[in-house]
């Protein structure tokens, strides 16, 4: 029937009031046995009256010594009574408290105990969450034991675990199969569109429209690539290594370096070392976006751009600073959104395809991190990335 159904209201109520009844029971027979110590006590004799003469044999009333009259007898007798039976409540007092903390001390110890045999599924439902918040869709909590609410909500959560697993799984194949439908046709034009400007024989307009044809085919394919990589980098990472922030910071500046000498842009560096585990490609991508973003937008003159690694607070931190038009700071928020700029300027092909940032943010909650920009003061961005050690 329902009702006799173990969950984990009645066995709570059945642990309890079993702890309860246990303790009282207990209690009650040490209450027991320390008031027959103490009326024991408190009816100790203190005289004998043998062949009509008094004989003390307690040293707990002396006085009656002295007595010499009955009326002084009766009068010391009633005082050492009575001091003797405070004696015995106050040590029948003083004993109670005693067992009263032991009790508590061993109720907390054994209620401590039986919460965390309780409970313990719930620490195996938060442990396989947290394994899969790190991306391990494989792990299932399987629990067994009775049939409570607590496997009721492990089995729940096994299903999602399994629909979750499916959805991932059709994603990745579909920016699989996404990834090589696109790319093929875009690499066919390009190939063609080579091909038609190596002949030397043709004329100066169909030159110049394979030029502009071969540009806007470049700039689809950077659109197809950094979509798909943005699909990509929106799920966590399974497959994790060591990965130095500082070597990824280097590759970026290495494949920025002639860009930035066109521009006229100084590269300064200052990389510590900052290992974290993750994908090294996708990293060197967060790198390589931001340094690419901090050059091209970037001034006319005396430009530079700063990249700077390391350590902060138990993070590895990677910050690119550079100077640059000056941002609203309730403009920054836009520039993580795919496909949003600051202004027109910033539209230009030569630019990019307004993905970068955008790129950069999944990639940084993928491995469990953030990342903020700042405006400068005088122009330009402080982007900070911060992914956990």
């Amino acid at each position: 029937m329902p009702w006799l159904r173990p969950t984990i209201r009645i066995r709570l109520t059945v642990l309890y009031g079993g702890m309860f009844l246990i303790a009282g029971v207990l209690l009650l027979w040490i209450i027991y046995m320390l008031a027959a110590q103490a009326l024991h006590l408190g009816t100790d004799p203190l005289f004998t009256v043998t062949t009509g003469r008094v004989s003390i044999v307690s040293n707990k009333c002396p006085d009656l010594i002295n007595a010499t009259t009955s009326e002084s007898f009766n009068s010391t007798l009633a005082r050492c009574t009575a001091t003797q039976r405070e004696q015995a409540l106050n040590e029948l007092l003083k004993r109670s408290l005693l067992a009263l903390i032991g009790l508590a001390v061993v109720a907390f110890a054994f209620g401590y105990v039986m919460a965390g045999r309780v409970l313990s599924p719930l620490g195996r439902i938060t442990r396989t969450a947290r394994a899969v918040v790190g991306s391990d869709l494989k792990r299932r909590i399987e629990l067994d034991g009775p049939d409570d609410e607590l496997k009721e909500l492990a089995d729940t959560f096994d299903g999602m675990l399994d629909r979750l697993e499916r959805s991932f799984d059709a994603q990745r194949r579909f920016v699989a199969n996404a990834s090589h439908e696109l790319r093929t046709p875009l690499a066919i034009n390009r190939t063609l569109l080579e091909v038609q400007l190596s002949d030397p024989e043709a004329s100066a307009d169909l030159q110049q429209l394979g030029k502009t044809l071969l540009s806007t085919n470049e700039r689809s394919e950077q659109l197809v690539e950094g979509l798909l990589l943005l699909a990509r980098s929106e799920n966590e990472i399974v497959d994790r290594k060591a990965v130095d922030l500082a070597e990824a910071a280097s590759q970026a500046l290495d494949q920025t370096r002639t860009e930035a000498q066109a521009k006229g842009v100084e590269l300064r560096s200052r990389l510590d070392g900052a290992v974290v585990q993750g994908n090294g490609v996708l990293l060197e991508r967060i790198a390589l976006n931001l340094v690419q973003n901090a050059v091209r937008y970037n001034v006319a003159e005396d430009g530079w751009v700063d990249v700077a690694t390391g350590v902060e607070s138990g993070q590895a931190v990677l910050v690119v600073s550079n100077t640059g038009p000056v941002v609203p700071a309730y403009e920054v928020d836009n520039l993580f959104e795919p496909f949003r700029r600051l202004r027109t300027e910033r539209t230009g092909s030569d630019k990019g395809v307004g993905l970068g940032l955008s790129i950069a943010r999944s990639v940084a909650r993928a491995h469990g991190g953030t990342i903020a920009a700042e405006p400068r003061e005088g122009g330009g961005l402080v982007m900070r990335v911060a992914i956990p050690m």
